[in-house]
C-alpha cells in the first residue's frame, strides 16, 4: 500500500496488558516498528484464556500484531545494556511502569534522555504525576469508578454499574496514541525531545465531561450538571415488532415524518415538541411516545422508512456477530490469516484508510522473544529496521 505514515520510526514498547500495548499496535498498524519488550514470563496478558499455545492468548493476538517481541530481562546487567542499546537506536520510548519502578530502573526520563535525548518519552499511569493519587495503582474498573463514569448508570438505574468493556483502558490508549504521534511531528519540527504523560482518571474524567459539564461550564452556572437527553432513563432500545431498533429523528424535518408515518400527527404542535431545545427538555416524555409507536411496525419496515428519508436507524446488533453485519461484512472489518504457528484466526482490522486503503497486516502477532535475535542484531543497524521488517505476509 505505500508507505504507512510512521514508517522508519522505530518505538520502544515497555507496555503491559491492554492499555499501552493497544496504542502501540494502532502505532505499528500505521508503519512504526514496534519492538515489543517483555520480560523472560512475558506479558501477563498473553496468559489470559483462550489460547492455542502457550504465551499466545487471543488478547495477544490482537493487541501484538504488526510487532517484533524482544525478551530482556532489565533487572539483568547483560540484557539491560542490550536495552540501552535498543533504546539509543528508537525515536520513541513508551511505558506505563509505575514511576518508583521506573526510577528504580535508570528508566525514567533522565534516564532514557541520557541515552537518547532527542526521543519521545511517554509514560502511562493511572494518576497524573502531580495529583495525591500519582502513586496510586489503578485498572480499567477502578478508573470507571473515579472518573465518574460507573455513576451514570444511576440516572437511568438507580445503582452504579461498569460499563462491560475495558472502556478507560481503551479510551486512553486512543490518547496514547494520539498524543506520541502529535510528539513526533512536534520532534521533526524542533528537533528536540518531547515529554508526554497520558493519565488514565485524568484522560477518562475529560472525556466524559465533554457533554455533562453543561450549565456548569458557566459561572454562575446556567443550568443544571450534564446532558438531559443522554440522561434520560428512556434513550435506549425500542422494541418492533419483531426485535430491536435504535431510531433517531434529529431534524425538523425527521420528526415531522416519524409523527406523520407513526400515526401520531397531533405531535406535530405538541409545544412539548415543537423545538430541539424543547424536545431536549422534555426528552424522556418524548422517548416514551416513541416505544408506543416502534413496536407496531417491523424492523424491517422501520429499516425501509428511515433509509428513504434519512432518518438515523440500526437494528440492535449481538457483538458477536458484528462482523456478519451487512455494512461490516462488505467493508472487511474482520479479517482471517494463517500464523505460522497458530494456524488459521481472525482479526479486526485498524478501521483507518490511508490513500484509500486498510493497514496490512506486515508481521503475524510474534511468539514471546521471537525477534530477540533479530533486533539485537541490527543495533548496529540505522533506526527503522530492515527491509524484511516491513515484509508483507498476505
Amino acid at each position: 500500500m505505500g508507505t504507512l505514515p510512521l514508517a522508519g520510526v522505530r518505538i520502544a514498547d515497555l507496555t503491559t496488558v491492554v492499555m499501552g500495548p493497544l496504542a502501540t499496535r494502532m502505532l505499528a498498524d500505521m508503519g512504526a516498528d514496534v519492538i515489543r519488550i517483555e520480560g523472560p514470563e512475558g506479558d501477563i496478558i498473553r496468559d489470559y484464556q483462550p489460547m492455542r499455545s502457550p504465551k499466545m492468548s487471543a488478547f495477544s493476538m490482537n493487541l501484538n500484531r504488526n510487532k517484533r517481541s524482544v525478551v530482556l530481562d532489565v533487572k539483568d546487567e547483560h540484557d539491560r545494556a542490550a536495552l540501552d542499546r535498543l533504546i539509543a537506536t528508537c525515536d520513541v520510548f513508551v511505558t506505563n511502569m509505575r514511576r518508583q519502578a521506573l526510577t528504580r530502573l535508570g528508566l525514567d526520563e533522565a534516564g532514557v534522555r541520557a541515552i537518547r535525548p532527542d526521543i519521545v518519552y511517554c509514560v502511562a499511569n493511572g494518576y497524573g504525576s502531580d495529583g495525591p493519587k500519582a502513586d496510586h495503582a489503578a485498572y480499567d474498573d477502578v478508573i470507571q469508578a473515579v472518573s465518574g463514569l460507573a455513576s451514570m448508570f444511576e440516572w437511568i438505574n438507580d445503582e452504579p454499574l461498569l460499563v462491560p468493556s475495558i472502556y478507560a483502558d481503551k479510551i486512553t490508549g486512543v490518547h496514547i496514541a494520539f498524543a506520541i504521534a502529535a510528539a513526533l511531528h512536534g520532534r521533526a519540527t524542533t528537533g528536540e525531545g518531547v515529554s508526554i504523560e497520558v493519565p488514565m482518571a485524568e484522560t477518562m474524567a475529560a472525556f466524559n465531561l465533554v457533554e455533562h459539564l453543561s450549565g456548569h461550564t458557566f459561572e454562575p452556572h446556567q443550568g443544571g450538571f450534564s446532558y438531559n437527553r443522554i440522561r434520560t432513563p428512556n434513550r435506549k432500545p425500542r422494541r418492533t415488532s419483531d426485535g430491536w431498533i435504535v431510531i433517531l429523528p434529529y431534524s425538523e424535518d425527521n420528526w415531522r415524518r416519524f409523527w406523520e408515518f407513526g400515526g401520531r400527527p397531533q405531535y406535530l404542535h405538541d409545544p412539548r415538541f415543537e423545538t430541539r431545545a424543547t424536545r431536549v427538555e422534555h426528552a424522556n416524555s418524548l422517548y416514551a411516545l416513541m416505544d408506543d409507536i416502534v413496536c407496531q411496525k417491523s424492523t424491517a419496515v422501520w429499516a425501509e422508512f428511515c433509509a428513504e428519508n434519512s432518518i438515523p436507524m440500526s437494528e440492535v446488533v449481538q457483538l458477536e456477530f458484528v462482523g456478519d453485519e451487512p455494512h461490516f461484512a462488505a467493508v472487511g472489518l474482520i479479517q482471517s490469516d494463517d500464523h505460522p504457528t497458530e494456524g488459521p484466526y481472525h482479526y479486526v482490522r485498524d478501521p483507518i484508510r490511508i490513500n484509500g486503503r486498510p493497514a496490512e497486516v506486515r508481521h503475524h502477532p510474534p511468539r514471546l522473544g521471537a525477534d530477540t535475535e533479530q533486533v539485537l542484531g541490527e543495533l548496529t543497524e540505522p533506526a527503522g529496521g530492515t527491509d524484511d521488517a516491513e515484509r508483507t505476509v498476505h
